[in-house]
């Protein structure tokens, strides 16, 4: 007789909870910080300032119709089969909700920037696999999405500003992804970066982050089975809000760390400084994984609201994938693994 014993995460599978909630992290560093003050003099909030911010790289809320777009190449592939060994303990939120509520930088700080992702050009795409690798090579984004087994998973997803959400996103292990860059043995990272395109993305004119948008994972979190390439949600493909066509998802970690529109993965042996890490060290690390216990240094991490009910609840170490990914971390005593 067959046992099914269920993994940790799984959760009823009617329930999850789409990006529609992608909140701002508004975040006036470095560059940023002259204006920002100087916004302040002029008796004006942290919140003014990231809307003016918005308004003059991308980001205004005034409604801008996008440009019709010609059927996605991949579009048959959609709804992929769901993995049950992924389901959730909550409910999806509804996809007119987490579609028009956020955060993608590179187009304003604006959380309506379904309104101004229009101009993102998602075909033709490419993706390019370089560094440590048997060879060097680029992809076009739809014979990578037809080489790869889709499949379907419900994924919790917790935010650095202490909000949850829950997704079913459509992708594939970048597991597969790894064995197809075939790196050399000496990789222990892989670096992953977004496009650059200032006539594209107006967000990309703001001179105080560091552009291009670059996260990274060590090679044994890349391959862990949790980690999962995202080329669709909601049973079709991914739309341009939640950054298309190629995105990453690493529920145990900060929502930061899954990087949008990808267009290159390199595999190195150093550690990668990533985009936010480039402008606050102190809150924003390389690891970011979820923990209750360890506060940001501007608010606590004990609880979260779930985006769209209004609930709080409490907050679980690694959002609730501790026994899938603990053992990743059991050696890294002097890391700072919760920013």
């Amino acid at each position: 007789m067959l046992i099914k014993r269920p993994r940790r995460w799984e959760i009823p599978e009617s329930e999850a909870t789409p990006e529609a909630v992608f909140f701002g992290r508004r975040r006036f560093l470095k560059g940023a910080a002259a204006i920002a003050a100087a916004t302040t003099a002029l008796g004006a909030t942290q919140a003014d300032a990231a809307s003016l911010f918005g308004n003059l790289f991308g980001g205004d809320d005034s409604a801008k119709p996008a440009a019709p777009e010609a059927p996605d190449p991949t579009a048959d592939l959609y709804p992929a089969k769901r993995n049950p060994a992924f389901t959730l303990d909550r409910a999806v939120t509804p996809e007119p909700v987490s579609s028009t509520y956020n955060n993608f930088y590179e187009f304003g700080t604006s959380k309506g920037i379904y309104r101004d992702v229009g101009s993102l050009r998602t075909r033709p795409w490419t993706v390019e696999i370089a560094g440590m690798v048997e060879t060097p090579r680029t992809v076009g984004i739809d014979d990578l999405i037809r080489a790869m087994p889709l499949e379907e998973r419900l994924y919790r997803h917790r935010c650095v500003e202490a909000w949850s959400m829950a997704v079913p996103w459509t992708g594939f292990p970048l597991s597969k992804l790894v064995e197809y860059a075939k790196p050399l043995s000496g990789a222990t990272y892989v670096r992953m970066e977004t496009f650059l395109d200032t006539a594209m993305a107006p967000g990309q004119k703001a001179p105080f982050y560091p552009w291009p948008y670059v996260e990274g994972l060590t090679m044994a979190e890349a391959t862990n089975d949790l980690a999962f390439m995202v080329t669709g949600v909601y049973g079709k493909p991914l739309l341009k809000q939640f950054g298309a066509p190629l995105r990453l998802a690493v529920p145990w970690k900060y929502g930061f760390k899954s990087v949008k529109s990808i267009v290159r993965l390199t595999f190195t042996d150093k550690r990668p400084e990533t985009f936010w890490e480039s402008l606050q060290s102190s809150e924003y690390g390389f690891w970011a994984n979820v923990n209750p216990a360890v506060p940001h240094p501007r608010w606590s991490q004990a609880t979260e609201e779930v985006i769209g009910t209004g609930e709080r609840v409490a907050t679980q170490i690694y959002n609730g994938y501790g026994p899938e990914v603990a053992g990743l971390y059991k050696d890294l005593g002097s890391e700072r693994l919760f920013m």
